[in-house]
């Protein structure tokens, strides 16, 4: 085998990609700030510098190993340009660190520590840029950026959106979504994946904390929460546990300690979202329309399918997610139960998912000015909280869930983990159908592959299945599904890679191993459960008796189900040339499928062009977000008329035919070049 020396010690050569790989394989543990596993490799930070002979300092992370290298991981001057590293990096960071939300779990206060950097050398950061608070799920202070690029890869290679990008050059090199704009008006879809990578407080959640503790200090407020099942196997995290080990009975114990009225399990949600969702597949199957369905549970999907594939729309699921299923139960039944009125009932979601946040805030689902969910919590604000409140966790006795709502199936807890609401419906959907499985796993929907595709047999039916998770592997599959290479009955979406276990507001390390045993965590839950089908679940069948009628009943629909639209991903026009009273309107798409179609070439060619034929104050030409119907290529808009399938290379002719024709048309306003008192015809054909 081939080997590198490290530190004295031979070490093989068996696949490793990289010499970090390798002096990581030694037991050295290297620092880092733009390394990640599951991202390119970046090698900007060069906090991972190691000493090579006859090859002096290189970055470990990006340079290949080859046979009989001698690697030091640990001399004077590679300690010495890590501390420098650090010292500049800290220079130009907002260091409020007492303040700040990563206190005690920032990378840069870590290494900084670690390194025995007690002093910065150099002054402060003088110039403060303005922190962008608006979005309902992310908080992104520029100042805190160091630059390693982890959100900018994530955002783009992992879930294909793009909507952060490095900007401007030298010092004035900056993360920022496009043109300045922030989060909230640009094509984000929430799912905070760039908060689990971000190494510092530069990307965090918007925390609701302060919106929890006001209502329990209210005795006018009856205090409920709902626990999503992937909160269950990574709070742990918080307290020193490792990933995936089970703490249902002590969060409800916590949450008692502090004050709520009432703890329920939204796995009794997920129960009644995979009645309904199977009701729901089971009558699409039966007539051979609107197929495949696509689960609705993942809001950070829902929001990419209404921004980037508005036409797939009606194949999506009407169920609302478990979270407002819940929310809109208790609101318009159980309130009544309790002799409350419905405003007085404050639902908090405890959720391992950022985007919850931004889907509780929709209007769709709020009535008469009250949400049927009040306030959305992350797994990492719940730990915070417990520590406010000084809750010694690992000391609680466990409690079980208050009823009705913590009667559930393990159907319903692997909702938290990708291919687990495949799962469960393909479950309830057997019995529905009356086919005894007995206890049975349907295990071709299991793993963390970035898509998977199974075929199930449920009697004499046979059913084409996907199960996706991680939006860049979503566009794939959607664009197979376009293009008709793929054919599917049910597809189960989920944005983050892992599904919920891997939601953008679960502990740190958010890694592929930590997901996997979350995972592993739910699964086992899911064999110690009683009920494992959610058509048995006895508590829903009640709701059903009583309030609901049947699945997919009218009611049913009212209470349970929503609808969603085409959502504009950026809002306003970014003007190139000015705007003059009067000129004509000339606008091209720059939103994210156009951009990856050569929206900004066209852009450039437009913008030559008019120069050219020297007609500025004639033309208003602006880059524009979106003018939808991106699958047929770049979009522009002249005047009043949108002009699709515009390319690069047949854009010259595109402006010529649509810019300069109506210019010819008004003789008082020709530029081109062409007569006026030609013909159209032969001013097109010229």
């Amino acid at each position: 085998m081939p080997y590198v020396t490290v530190d004295g010690e031979t070490v093989e050569i068996n696949g490793e990609k990289n010499i970090l790989e390798l002096v990581r394989k030694a037991g050295i543990e290297l620092p880092t700030f733009c390394y990640h596993s599951e991202l390119s490799v970046y090698g900007a930070c060069r906090m991972c510098t190691v000493e090579i002979d006859n090859m002096g300092l290189v970055a470990a992370c990006s340079t290949p190993p080859a046979d009989g290298m001698v690697i030091h991981s640990n001399t004077k001057r590679t300690q010495r340009l890590r501390r420098m590293v650090v010292e500049l990096l800290l220079a130009n960071h907002h260091r409020d660190c007492t303040t700040c939300d990563k206190n005690g779990a920032c990378k840069l206060q870590s290494l900084a520590y670690q390194l025995g950097v007690r002093k910065v050398r150099f002054g402060d950061r003088k110039e403060m840029l303005p922190v962008d608070d608006e979005n309902s799920s992310v908080v992104r202070d520029p100042n805190k950026c160091i630059l390693c690029g982890d959100c900018v890869r994530v955002c783009s290679e992992i879930q294909g959106i793009g909507a952060l990008d490095f900007v401007g050059r030298g010092a004035d090199t900056c993360v920022s979504p496009a043109f300045g704009r922030r989060l909230g008006e640009v094509e984000c879809v929430n799912c905070g994946q760039c908060v689990a990578v971000c190494p510092t407080g530069a990307l965090t959640g918007k925390s609701e904390t302060e919106a929890v503790w006001n209502p329990l200090s209210d005795p006018s407020k009856v205090v409920v929460a709902q626990i999503a099942p992937a909160v269950r196997v990574a709070i742990g995290e918080a307290f020193g546990k490792k990933p995936g080990e089970l703490e249902t009975g002590k969060i409800v114990a916590a949450l008692k300690k502090i004050g709520f009225a009432k703890v329920f399990d939204t796995v009794f949600a997920a129960d009644l979202t995979a009645v309904e969702e199977c009701n729901e597949f089971l009558r699409r199957l039966a007539k051979g329309e609107r197929l495949p369905q696509f689960t609705s549970c993942c809001p950070g999907w829902v929001k990419f399918a209404e921004q980037h594939y508005p036409e797939i729309l009606d194949n999506v699921s009407t169920c609302k997610s478990p979270q407002q299923m819940f929310g809109s139960v208790v609101k318009k039944f159980y309130a009544k139960e309790m002799g409350v009125n419905p405003k007085d009932v404050f639902v908090v979601s405890i959720m391992p998912c950022t985007a919850k946040k931004f889907e509780a805030k929709r209007p769709e689902f709020t009535e008469d000015g009250v949400p049927d969910v009040d306030a959305v919590i992350s797994t990492n604000e719940l730990g915070l909280l417990l520590k406010q409140a000084g809750i010694v966790f690992e000391e609680l006795e466990g409690q079980a869930f208050d009823q009705p709502f913590g009667l559930t199936t393990g159907g319903g807890v692997i909702f938290g983990v990708t291919g687990g609401v495949a799962e469960a419906v393909l479950r309830t959907a057997a019995d529905v159908l009356k086919i005894d499985l007995g206890y049975v796993d349907f295990k071709e929907v299991r793993g963390f592959q970035g898509l998977r595709e199974a075929t199930v047999h449920l009697g004499d039916t046979e059913l084409n299945l996907a199960v996706v998770h991680g939006l860049g592997n979503v566009r794939k599959l959607l664009d197979a599904v376009r293009s008709g290479e793929a054919k599917y009955d049910l597809v189960e979406v989920m944005a983050c890679p892992g599904g919920c276990v891997g939601g953008g507001g679960q502990p740190q390390p958010n890694d592929t191993e930590s997901r996997k045993a979350r995972g592993k965590g739910l699964y086992f839950s899911d064999r110690l459960a009683q009920l494992r089908s959610p058509g048995e679940n006895l508590a829903v069948t009640k709701l059903y008796e009583t309030y609901l009628g049947e699945p997919g009943s009218e009611l049913a629909h009212e209470v349970l189900h929503t609808g969603y639209g085409s959502r504009r991903r950026i809002s306003g026009d970014i003007k190139i040339n000015g705007t003059r009273p009067g000129a004509l309107d000339v606008s091209v798409c720059v939103g994210t499928g156009c951009y990856l179609r050569g929206s900004y070439d066209v852009l450039q060619t437009f913008t030559r062009l008019s120069d050219r034929h020297d007609i500025e104050g004639k033309v208003n030409l602006k880059a524009t977000f979106c003018l939808e119907h991106c699958e047929n290529g770049v979009s522009i808009k002249v005047g009043d008329r949108i002009v699709t399938g515009v390319t690069p290379l047949n854009a010259k002719e595109i402006f010529e035919k649509q810019v300069l024709s109506k210019l010819c048309a008004d003789k008082s306003s020709c530029s081109c070049g062409l007569s006026c008192v030609a013909t159209d015809e032969e001013r097109t054909r010229r």
